[in-house]
């Protein structure tokens, strides 16, 4: 499972050194990482099929509508969680990580990272008290990754810094399609729109 990208802590000695040199790929390069597992797809897809089926054949109550409401809220609220593994995607520019997590595209500008920590499936990069924690790499690539990274890192300290804030991603559009689905379905079987 590859969660979104989080704060934890890991060994600074497995840090790689700075003045190692690593030839660069060629940019934009999507980080290697472990695939998601074919339950996380199945975990993903179920909500779009299954709670809107679920509303439209619920009896119209009181009752019916509190179970159509948590049904939209527990079914949204899975579609957010499993997107964060099947559409987790981090990409390295010259300028910039850029990290696709559940609901938003996220972006750390090089010269904002203070170091590079390299775990045995993570990449921690250091912002001051903050740390950006990429998981799911590849145990045989985690090194070359950190590696990568922190050329990049030398590459942009020349250059201006563009800061972008987070922006929504596909998982956003793909929940609120959820929630139209689900509503909808409801509405429409109740002949209320």
């Amino acid at each position: 499972m590859v969660p979104p990208m989080g704060n934890r802590s890991v060994d600074p000695a497995a840090t790689p050194a700075p003045e190692a040199a690593v030839p660069v790929p060629e940019l934009p390069w999507r980080v290697p990482l472990d695939p998601a597992p074919w339950w996380a797809w199945a975990l993903f897809v179920t909500p779009f099929i299954a709670v809107p089926a679920l509303n439209s054949w619920l009896w119209m109550g009181a009752r019916d509508m509190l179970a159509v409401g948590l049904l939209i809220v527990i079914g949204a609220s899975v579609v957010r969680v499993a997107g964060g593994v099947v559409l987790y995607r981090v990409v390295l520019t010259p300028t910039a990580l850029k990290a696709r997590t559940s609901m938003l595209i996220r972006s750390l500008a090089w010269q904002d990272v203070d170091r590079v920590e390299v775990g045995d499936d993570n990449v921690v990069l250091v912002r001051g008290q903050d740390e950006s924690e990429i998981n799911g790499i590849p145990k045989d690539q985690t090194a070359y990754v950190g590696a990568v990274m922190q050329s990049l890192r030398h590459q942009a300290a020349a250059h201006p810094t563009r800061r972008h804030r987070p922006r929504p991603g596909i998982g956003t559009l793909l929940v609120l399609t959820y929630l139209v689905l689900s509503v909808g379905a409801f509405l429409i079987r109740w002949h209320i729109v």
